[in-house]
């Protein structure tokens, strides 16, 4: 594999998934592996799962891809990532200011799931939709203060290539339990109690808090930083990343923080109509949750693998590349199901691609991403870069549901959604285009862009 320089222009050395699952014997890496779930488990309970809700009880699809809305919260978790950044919490902040946001956060979204679970769409849309957003602002939250302690608590890069993989495979494990386990749960138990075994679960992450000890990097670089309540912290808290970033990479920055908005758009837009999808083509609970469970994990090991080896054979840029197109053919695959009809071997083999080909995209992005954060500025500008791409996406799939209806008028049912499946899957060549591009001009920081020693 290729030497890990992250941030001096070389290739982070990724792991393949069975890699990682030998090295949870070590205590920081099992760690990362809870946290990652912890990340991924709210993350499908305001958005696909909670549309296969709402469909059960007779919503439309405008409405499903309205509420969808709810995860524009991981869209702005920069405007307070600077607060995460700087401030210690009264009580909590005696584990250290990562750990103590970590703990609120995770007891945050138990409550909210809880009272999601009580609310249901039987009192009222509005009011679930307050419930959602609760759910969705306490695990962008989350993620900002996890983000950073990934980074930070590695001693090396090699070591951040470890923990990523592990919080990937963690954060895939924690998305097929809220996207399928959860359907035979909601089958057999109803929904209520579903959603309130998920909050159960959130456990997992608050053990994992109080096990990692809070690194000490971040407080090391913060020590010479005026407070956020002086004006020249408030301002270093404010514009530090942005002007550390765009001092490291030039002009070159704009080119790849446009990348980075359009990177994920194939799969924000399809994701509201996937679990609709299913549902009108007549497949029950149990059996989405068994082809989820199978051809679902299956294809989520092997993508957290490939996009491992690949970032690590072919290099970050063109890693994101080929990244790209798995993704856009993945999320296109779907339109066979809506022209071939419920067929469970075609369904398996779509569902493997799926993942297989997300998780590729997902892995070469974290990678990229972690690779253009500043220590001091970690939580803001991991923040800000991982919000960039939703931009576009959270706000557009808000109406994928107006978009399959209009194309269900004049295409029928099925064909509406092949169409939709399709466009999906292109609308992410132009993100792959601007990767092309920055493989060929890879920008090259003018100094280490992050420092781990």
């Amino acid at each position: 594999m290729a030497k890990d320089t992250t941030g001096t222009g070389g290739t982070p050395r990724r792991r393949g998934a069975m890699e990682v699952v030998r090295s949870l014997r070590r205590p920081k890496v099992a760690v990362m592996l809870a946290l990652g779930f912890a990340s991924g488990l709210p993350f499908m309970l305001t958005g696909a799962t909670l549309g296969y809700w709402l469909r059960d009880e007779g919503a439309s699809l405008k409405a499903i891809g309205f509420i969808s809305w709810v995860s524009l919260a991981y869209s702005f978790k920069f405007l307070w990532s600077p607060v995460v950044d700087r401030v210690n919490l009264p009580l909590l902040g005696r584990l250290g200011r990562r750990r103590g946001w970590l703990l609120l956060t995770q007891i945050a979204l138990a409550a909210g799931l809880v009272g999601m679970a009580l609310i249901g769409p039987k009192g009222g849309l509005a009011a679930l939709g307050v419930g959602a957003l609760i759910v969705a602002f306490a695990s962008a939250t989350q993620d900002i203060a996890v983000d950073a302690l990934r980074i930070e608590s590695a001693a090396d890069d090699e070591q951040l290539g470890l923990f990523t993989s592990a919080f990937q495979l963690g954060y895939r494990i924690a998305v097929l339990c809220s996207d399928a386990l959860i359907l035979f749960a909601a089958q057999h138990l109803g929904w209520p109690v579903s959603y309130g075994l998920m909050a159960l679960l959130m456990a997992v992450g608050v053990a994992a808090v109080l096990r990692i000890p809070e690194p000490a990097k971040a407080d090391r670089a913060m020590a010479a930083k005026a407070p956020l309540w002086d004006p020249r912290g408030l301002f270093d808290a404010v514009a530090g990343p942005f002007i550390a970033f765009f001092r490291s990479f030039g002009w070159m920055a704009l080119v790849v923080l446009l990348m980075i908005a359009l990177y994920r758009l194939p799969e924000f837009i399809m994701g509201p109509m996937a679990t609709p999808f299913y549902h009108d083509l007549g497949f029950t609970k149990d059996t989405v949750g068994a082809v989820r469970l199978s051809a679902g994990l299956a294809g989520t090991l092997a993508g957290i693998a490939g996009g491992g080896l690949l970032v690590a054979a072919a290099g970050r840029m063109r890693g994101l590349v080929i990244g790209g197109l798995l993704q856009g053919a993945a999320i296109a695959s779907f339109g066979l199901m809506a022209v071939w009809g419920p067929d469970l071997r075609l369904f398996g083999a779509v569902m493997f691609i799926d993942n297989f080909g997300v998780g590729c995209a997902g892995v070469a992005l974290v990678t990229y991403l972690s690779s253009l954060t500043s220590l001091g500025y970690t939580a803001t500008q991991y923040a800000l870069l991982s919000s960039i791409y939703t931009w576009v996406g959270k706000p557009l799939k808000g109406f994928s549901g107006v978009a399959v209806e209009a194309l269900q008028k004049t295409h029928g049912e099925m064909g509406g959604y092949a169409l939709f499946f399709v466009g999906a899957g292109l609308i992410g060549l132009p993100a792959v285009l601007l990767c092309v591009l920055l493989a060929a001009r890879e920008p090259r920081p003018a100094q280490v862009a992050r420092t781990l020693h």
